[in-house]
């Protein structure tokens, strides 16, 4: 899940230089909401890989 959460980290820093950066013109708006939804995403995969924790092992 923390993998997860470090991909979705990376896509929403790349569509956030591409939106705010001014790189893409044509796609700044549809960049910029990429980022959003990335970012949202990157933070519920963190929150649950954080939270999931292990079992303690059975005996």
């Amino acid at each position: 899940m923390l993998r997860w959460a470090l991909i979705f980290f990376v896509v929403a820093i790349i569509a956030g230089l591409f939106g705010f950066g001014g790189i893409a013109s044509a796609s700044a708006g549809i960049a910029q909401i990429l980022f959003f939804v990335f970012l949202v995403l990157f933070a519920i995969s963190l929150v649950m890989s954080l939270t999931r924790g292990r079992a303690p092992p059975v005996a």
